[in-house]
């Protein structure tokens, strides 16, 4: 599955609607997975970034480069998981928890984070949301994280002061500062 020469099986089909929370019909499977064979035109079985950024919509998407930190490398199953944290049919919890990843460290012992499929691997659900304004992927997220992401947003629509106004009192009415450094908990209650 996730190359351009082989097809869908109807165990596969089910797999990733069961992967992805039932948020896509079968059908919708299928779609899916022939625009996945199309983006994967190298037949090898995953999406590189460079291929995610030939989707027009999502090259021009202002915060594509920070998406493209969670979609590279994404085989079929994932590509869908992932996708389904957009779909119109999740629930807020459902775009939240979504995405999967995996957790392993190199040679050096330094943590890294990889979309992979070995199964003897610990798997930890991380919000696509909150990974979308984690940066720096340490698990935390800051004012200027956050008017980082508002900034890519806004564009020339709004001021920087507007921004800091507006994200202050988000912040503040949620019982927040500006000095607060949001976990996952923290993030979702200003959700």
């Amino acid at each position: 599955m996730g190359n351009a020469s082989s097809t869908l099986t109807q165990y596969d089909i089910e797999e990733v609607q069961e992967h992805s929370n039932n948020l896509f019909s079968q059908q919708e499977i299928v779609s899916l997975y022939k625009r996945f064979c199309q983006l994967d035109r190298n037949s090898k079985g995953f999406i590189s970034a460079d291929e995610f950024l030939s989707v027009p919509e999502f090259a021009m998407n202002p915060l594509s480069q920070r998406l493209l930190k969670m979609a590279d490398g994404l085989n079929f199953k994932e590509f869908v998981a992932f996708l389904s944290a957009f779909s119109t049919k999740a629930s807020m919890p459902q775009k939240i928890h979504c995405r999967r990843i995996y957790l392993f460290c190199n040679k050096s012992h330094h943590m890294l984070i990889y979309c992979v499929t070995v199964t003897t691997l610990k798997c930890f659900c991380v919000p696509v949301i909150f990974k979308v304004y984690d940066s720096d992927s340490n698990g935390k997220v800051t004012f200027n994280g956050i008017l980082e992401v508002l900034r890519d947003l806004t564009g020339s629509f709004m001021s920087d002061e507007q921004r800091e106004e507006v994200l202050s009192k988000v912040l503040r009415e949620a019982g927040y500062s500006r000095d607060s450094t949001l976990l996952l908990d923290d993030f979702i209650k200003v959700l």
